[in-house]
C-alpha cells in the first residue's frame, strides 16, 4: 500500500475576502497560518513523514507548505514547485466579491462557474493586467498554455499530465509524498483518483488546511480508502462554509 496526502493551502487573505482568486498572487491570513500549524500537528499525531513534496507557483500554498515542514522538522526535503498545481484560472471573476456576483447574475451561475466540470468563467484580454503573460513567473510558458480563464476540465488537463510524469512516479517509488496546492488543482486530482463523473463533481468541497490521505494500491494506485485527519463534524462544518462562500447573503 502507498500513501499520498494533500493538503489545501490555509484560509488565504481573499478567501477571508470571500474574493475570486485564482492566479493571484495573495498571502495567508493569520487564521490560514494557523490552519497550517494545526494540519501539521494533525499530520504529526498520526506518524507522518514525508520524503518530497509538491507545490504550486504561488504563495499561499508555498507558505502552507512551509510551515508544514517546519513544524515537523522537514525543512531539508526535496520541495518542487510548478504552475500545473496551481489554482484553475477564474478569468474575469479574480479580484471579485464571490456573493456580490451571484447577486449580479444569480446563485445558479455562479455556482456553474466555481463547481461545474466544464463551464468556463469569463475571460480575460490579454491586455488586462491580471493575465498571467505579464508575470515574470510564467515567462518559460507559450502563450497557448498561459490561460485567460479556466473550467476544472481545463484545469484537469493540464495538471494530469504532471500527476502521471512526475507525482505519480515518486508515489509508486514508496516515497512519501505530500501535495500543497489547492482547491481546484486538488480537486481535479481528487476527481481523477475518485473516477468522479463530470456531473458530480459541483458537490465536491475541499476544506482549507486539512490534510486529506489516500491510502493506494501498490499495482495502479487505485484508491483503497481516503479520509481526512480531523474530526468528521469539522471537516463537514468547513466542506460548507466553502460551498456557501458564493451564496447571496
Amino acid at each position: 500500500m502507498k500513501r499520498l496526502v494533500l493538503l489545501r493551502h490555509g484560509e488565504s487573505v481573499w478567501n477571508k475576502e470571500n474574493r475570486f482568486t485564482g492566479w493571484t498572487d495573495v498571502g495567508l491570513t493569520q487564521k490560514g497560518v494557523q490552519e497550517a500549524v494545526l494540519g501539521a500537528k494533525s499530520l504529526m499525531d498520526e506518524g507522518y513523514t514525508f520524503d518530497v513534496a509538491y507545490t504550486s507557483v504561488l504563495k499561499r500554498a508555498i507558505k502552507t507548505l512551509w510551515i508544514v515542514l517546519e513544524e515537523m522538522d522537514l525543512m531539508w526535503i526535496p520541495v518542487y514547485r510548478d504552475w500545473r498545481l496551481n489554482e484553475r484560472h477564474y478569468g474575469a471573476l479574480q479580484g471579485l466579491n464571490k456573493a456580490e456576483t451571484a447577486e449580479r447574475h444569480g446563485d445558479q451561475q455562479v455556482k456553474l462557474w466555481r463547481r461545474s466540470y466544464d463551464i468556463r468563467p469569463p475571460a480575460l484580454e490579454q491586455d488586462d493586467e491580471r493575465y498571467p503573460g505579464k508575470d515574470p513567473r510564467y515567462a518559460s510558458l507559450s502563450q497557448d498554455e498561459l490561460p485567460l480563464t479556466e473550467c476544472l476540465k481545463d484545469t484537469v488537463e493540464r495538471m494530469l499530465p504532471y500527476w502521471f510524469d512526475v507525482i505519480a512516479p515518486d508515489v509508486r517509488s514508496g516515497r512519501r509524498v505530500l501535495v500543497s496546492a489547492h482547491g481546484n488543482s486538488l480537486r481535479a486530482l481528487v476527481k481523477h483518483l475518485d473516477k468522479i463523473p463530470d456531473d458530480e463533481i459541483v458537490g465536491l468541497n475541499i476544506p482549507t488546511g486539512i490534510p486529506l490521505v489516500y491510502e493506494l494500491n501498490d499495482e495502479d494506485l487505485s484508491p483503497i480508502r481516503s479520509y481526512y485527519l480531523a474530526d468528521e463534524s469539522a471537516v463537514e462544518a468547513a466542506q460548507q462554509a466553502v460551498a456557501n462562500q458564493a451564496k447571496r447573503t
